[in-house]
């Protein structure tokens, strides 16, 4: 193997002297040493339940267990591994479900049924499948850590095997090999100085700290920075609050705002390779829905099933606490180690107030000082370390992977000055937040457009202005200026009624709520409207702006109120009608001809 990992390794021993629930306190004999994040298993019986030490205080040490601790008693050994919690890397993740400690739950449920025993664990990958390597390293060249060595195919894709990232220094191929290998053969063999060692195609990594970016091995590198936006086919998401390929986002709102469809919209249409689940701590029926629909929903991208192309790692609120907390580390390690190779990968985790509330329970259960509505005083800094993980790397082969992610967060009652939801905005650069009014509306997405906002536009205002036109962000801020006059004029006449204001202020009103009504609303179970690529969101920009940009000679409200309510129906049936049909140029062209001229206009 790439590293020695066996989860059964004994290094050292302890005895347990307290249990609180999924926290135990333990007792370090003399003669061991114990670290930090360090892996140890407490044998109860002949179950041996899987902890993690979280603090060492002299001789004592707590540690949080990923079982239930049921039958935990004083007394209870501890065996030690010397190892801190690692995910398996190499062929085979794709298409998979696992558990937060990478425990591929399809395996243990055909093997133990569908209610599992605790301390039961299996391999993440099959370890007796064949895959057909091919080399691309040669003997005698030297390939530096995150290099490629070689490829199989993994379901559409070319996954290359890489050189394990922990290497100090570029290793020299001794031998490699050319044929069909299982995971735990030899494929390589690598000097460094007169020591030889072979190479699988496995590796590990601990989940707590990010795979290195290999450019900033090298000194004097800077980070590689964001500049082109993420293609979601959400016009409301790729217009007016981008999220950039390799950035962060955030999708907060109260429940029954549809933050579910919108995270399963954005893994189906966005323009990524690769995409990683991680439902840390959603109820069990939203995420028997995703794992039900995902291996039927078609994917646009690849023809095969979206299933083919995603990971879904499954902590749901029924499960512990601390395997909830680990499950989102598991997670980002997988999604970085597809960016390693070169790829587009997209992180949705759902939600990470759950994963911010187990936490929050651990912290508790230490007797750690509390800090705001009893979360841990380091909730901040946790956030910030989780999303800094998302980034651009330029690969050793030249290639350029990417990371992005998106968390969406679970607000008690909407409030969105909780703090899981402060110091996720402090932390990512866009916001997508969700309106109960909206939701209610029936409105989708139901991204409320005033209080939503990304930092990105003007990071990406060279690539929008070359790919798409010169005037993007500035007609982008015009729109959203409209919405607000929009708004304001609305809540006005909530009091006033329209007769409190002037024909003028009810045409800005009808403009705005045509943007809002024909171009930010999307139907999610409509074929053509469920993704709009670039191309048709920057023609039906072009097409609403010269609608909300003209001035209407209308007599009174009603013509107004008659005109816009045509112009929407128009738009809606346009949006709906697949390019190049005889319905998408019906629609268009009545379109066209409302920008240039009214029709029965009273007197």
């Amino acid at each position: 193997m790439s590293q020695t990992h066996d989860a059964n390794k004994q290094s050292s021993t302890a005895t347990v002297v307290e249990a609180r629930e999924s926290l135990v306190l333990i007792q370090i004999d003399e003669d061991a040493s114990v670290k930090k994040n360090e892996v140890g298993f407490i044998c109860v019986g002949d179950e041996r339940l899987k902890a993690e030490t979280l603090r060492i205080r002299g001789r004592t040490a707590d540690m949080q267990v990923f079982e239930d601790t049921t039958g935990v008693r004083v007394g209870d050994k501890v065996e030690m591994t010397d190892e801190m919690l690692t995910a398996t890397l190499g062929p085979g993740l794709l298409g998979r479900v696992f558990d937060g400690l990478q425990n591929p739950l399809h395996d243990l449920a055909e093997e133990h049924g569908f209610f599992l025993p605790r301390g039961v664990s299996a391999p993440p990958l099959p370890l007796d499948e064949k895959w057909e390597f091919k080399p691309v390293a040669k003997v005698g060249s030297r390939i530096p850590p995150g290099g490629v060595l070689g490829t199989v195919q993994e379901a559409s894709f070319t996954h290359k095997i890489l050189v394990p990232f922990n290497e100090p220094e570029p290793v020299e191929i001794a031998w490699i090999g050319d044929g069909t290998f299982t995971l735990n053969d030899p494929i390589a063999r690598i000097r460094s100085g007169d020591v030889e060692r072979e190479l699988t195609m496995l590796q590990h990594w601990p989940v707590r700290r990010p795979i290195p970016d290999p450019l900033l091995r090298r000194r004097f590198a800077e980070r590689l920075y964001p500049d082109e936006p993420l293609t979601t086919g959400t016009r409301i998401i790729d217009t007016f609050f981008p999220i950039a390929t390799g950035g962060t986002g955030c999708i907060p709102g109260p429940f029954g705002a549809g933050k579910t469809v919108l995270q399963s919209t954005l893994a189906r249409y966005a323009a990524v390779d690769v995409v990683v689940v991680v439902a840390c701590g959603e109820r069990a029926g939203e995420v028997v829905e995703t794992i039900s629909l995902y291996p039927e929903t078609k994917d646009p991208r690849t023809g095969g099933t979206l299933m083919d192309r995603t990971i879904i790692i499954c902590n749901t609120s029924s499960m512990p606490v601390a395997a909830r907390e680990a499950s989102i580390y598991m997670g980002v390690t997988l999604a970085e180690y597809y960016r390693q190779m070169g790829l587009k990968v997209l992180l949705i985790a759902d939600s990470t107030s759950r994963w911010a509330q187990a936490m929050r329970e651990t912290s508790g259960r230490m007797e750690e000082i509390p800090g705001e509505e009893a979360f841990p005083a380091y909730l901040d800094s946790s956030i910030k370390s989780v999303y800094e993980r998302a980034g651009v790397i330029q690969c050793p082969d030249g290639s350029h992977g990417s990371l992005t992610m998106i968390g969406t967060v679970s607000p008690a009652g909407g409030n969105f000055e909780e703090p899981v939801t402060q110091s996720t905005l402090g932390t990512v650069k866009t916001f997508l937040g969700l309106s109960y009014d909206r939701a209610y509306k029936r409105f989708y997405p139901a991204i409320d457009p005033l209080i939503s906002w990304s930092r990105y536009l003007d990071q990406l205002k060279p690539w929008l202005s070359r790919e798409l036109t010169t005037t993007w962000v500035d007609d982008v801020a015009q729109l959203q200026e409209l919405l607000r006059k929009g708004d304001s004029i609305n809540q006005m006449m909530q009091v006033t009624g329209e007769e409190g204001i002037t024909l003028e202020d009810f045409i800005t009103w009808q403009k705005s709520v045509l943007v809002d009504m024909a171009y930010l609303q999307q139907d999610a179970f409509d074929d053509v409207d469920a993704c709009m690529p670039r191309e048709r969101q920057l023609e039906s920009m072009r097409l609403i702006k010269r609608l909300v940009d003209r001035e209407y000679p209308f007599a009174n409200r009603d013509d107004a109120r008659d005109f816009f309510t045509n112009v929407i129906g128009l738009y809606k049936n346009w949006n709906y009608s697949a390019h190049g049909t005889a319905e998408y140029d019906r629609y268009k062209a009545e379109l066209e001809l409302a920008t240039t001229e009214i029709k029965e206009v009273s007197p």
